[in-house]
């Protein structure tokens, strides 16, 4: 990569917002009303029908069109081990691969663990949050 296209690069992960995800609410938030119904005690009435039926999780969160983009940075794509920081970048591009071409949201995910089994039962333990998982 030439000088010029590296600045530019760098420019554009800084501005006008840092990094290229964000998280927005789906909901207008606009009232007192909206906001009681986002959390309390509207949430409430979400998370007992959740509780009732764990299938309604897909229906009363984001978590049906929520991937998690995971790495650790030990085998990053053309980059090989760079560590979980450096990736995060790579990441964020992914994630904007799935919002833009599969409108899927995406949480990046740097984990700073190498042992395998570790690894595997954090991923694991994220199932409650995310309707998928891509591994990096």
């Amino acid at each position: 990569m030439d000088q010029d296209f590296i600045a530019a690069a760098l420019d554009y992960h800084r501005s006008p917002t840092r990094g290229k995800i964000s998280v927005v609410p789906t909901k207008g938030l606009t009232n007192q009303r909206d906001l009681a119904l986002a959390y309390s005690p509207g949430v409430a009435a979400a998370c007992t029908a959740i509780e009732k039926d764990p299938a309604e999780a897909s229906e009363l969160t984001s978590r049906g069109n929520l991937v998690g983009v995971v790495t650790n940075g030990t085998a990053v794509l053309g980059l090989g081990n760079i560590g979980p920081l450096a990736s995060k970048p790579v990441m964020e591009g992914k994630g904007c691969l799935f919002k833009k071409f599969a409108n899927i949201d995406v949480f990046d995910i740097e984990l700073a663990e190498n042992d395998p089994d570790k690894l595997i039962e954090i991923i694991a333990a994220l199932e409650p949050t995310l309707g998928g998982i891509n591994l990096e």
